[in-house]
């Protein structure tokens, strides 16, 4: 397989490594990326992925609540950040997060199909073109979901102006304003420390089992660099593995990471979540949480906007 300029430069926004690293790495695994990137994590020149780091695209996330139970968030999409930045378009997109709090639909394509609620004759899907044709610029509903809290409640929270949207979901048998606010924190870790998973509960064994041949892979090549004197068994070093995925779990799960807001640096979100409940004697516990990021996953148009308006305006 030919490896062009355009994988490399995927593989490098993907694994952080360098260029010829990565051509490397893409000619030995057939410019097959997740091997390729697989290849380098064992050579120890990628670290672990924690979320998907492809460039993103210009838009926004709005977050809509419908009382403590119901909560949505969408995603949408425009070409620039001046768009995004419009106010017709924000308002665009809060419309859109409120009718996904109405919704039973979970298909993007059966949503845009439904009724817009300033003027029920218009779908949403017609509502966006009207919209792309008056901004002058495409526009895309990307995605959406919706939150129900059938035994509990529902926080979010909207970071820089629309660039991360979370929704945390509780079971708890208590709801007030200290439950609240300690959801809204929560959700707020989830924006800043944007963990893939609630607990070490929810990984699979099978993820586990990977994880680990990375590691050891990489330590028996750190080991093999070693002075020979200084080298450690395998057996010394598949114990420092259990350790070391240990850790690496810990940061991806919730529960598990050390709180941002902890004032002696250590507090777990698992012990925050308990002092919180026994505090407000409550049962409490986080069953899941949405977290979206605008342009995940999604190429960046590069041109210069001021000339493009320019070339525009002729």
């Amino acid at each position: 397989m030919e490896i062009t300029a355009g994988l490399v430069k995927e593989l490098r926004e993907l694994s952080g490594a360098g260029m010829m690293d990565c051509k490397k790495a893409l000619s030995e695994c057939n410019g097959n990326i997740e091997e390729a990137m697989e290849y380098l994590r064992k050579n120890g020149q990628a670290k672990a992925e924690k979320k998907a780091s492809r460039i993103a695209a210009e838009g926004i996330c709005r977050i809509a609540t419908k009382s403590d139970t119901v909560a949505a968030v969408v995603e949408v999409n425009s070409e620039t950040d001046f768009v995004a930045k419009n106010e017709e378009f924000q308002d665009f997109v809060m419309n859109v997060a409120l009718v996904a709090t109405e919704t039973n639909v979970t298909n993007i394509d059966t949503f845009l199909t439904e009724a817009w609620p300033e003027d029920t004759s218009k779908t949403i899907k017609e509502v966006l073109i009207e919209k792309i044709a008056r901004i002058g610029e495409n526009l895309s509903i990307r995605r959406f979901e919706k939150v129900v809290a059938a035994d509990g409640m529902v926080a979010s929270y909207v970071h820089g102006g629309g660039k991360i949207g979370v929704i945390i979901e509780a079971k708890t048998d208590v709801i007030n304003e200290n439950i609240k606010e300690a959801l809204t924190n929560l959700a707020m870790q989830v924006a800043a420390m944007s963990p893939l998973h609630v607990s070490t509960d929810e990984i699979s064994e099978e993820y586990k089992a990977k994880e680990k041949e990375i590691l050891l892979a990489q330590a028996l090549l750190e080991n093999s660099q070693l002075p020979e004197q200084k080298q450690k068994s395998q057996e010394i070093i598949e114990k420092m593995m259990i350790g070391r995925l240990a850790k690496q779990l810990k940061e991806i799960c919730l529960l598990e990471q050390v709180y941002v807001r902890a004032e002696d640096g250590k507090q777990t979100v698992g012990q925050y979540v308990l002092a919180t409940a026994k505090a407000n004697g409550a049962n409490l516990s986080i069953k899941r949480f949405v977290r979206f990021e605008t342009g995940e996953g999604l190429e960046k148009k590069s041109e210069d906007f001021a000339a493009e308006v320019a070339k525009q305006m002729g």
